[in-house]
């Protein structure tokens, strides 16, 4: 299941989110559900459509399934999505 805890090893896509701080200021404010996701950027659709924002300079607040809310640093994000899910994965033990 899907926590605070361990959401760095968890798909984001379908989650919904909200863009708290970012380096570009019209990216702030922009909610939606997560509809993709690559090494850099988040794709969220939101009631004007699409908007691709960049992980590494922005802060997330992610809604998890049981309505608990996360704020994350996009710059933990920042990497292919497998990669960021198997690397957390290998580390688990340690």
């Amino acid at each position: 299941m899907i926590s605070p805890q361990n959401i760095l090893r968890h798909e984001l896509i379908g989650l919904d989110v909200l863009v708290v701080n970012a380096s570009n200021p019209t990216h702030v404010g922009i909610s939606g559900r997560i509809i993709d996701e690559t090494r850099n950027t988040l794709v969220i659709q939101g009631k004007d459509g699409q908007k691709r924002v960049p992980k590494k300079f922005s802060r997330f607040r992610l809604t998890l399934p049981d309505g608990v809310r996360v704020e994350i640093d996009g710059s933990m994000l920042a990497m292919p999505p497998e990669r960021r899910i198997n690397l957390h994965w290998k580390n688990r033990g340690k």
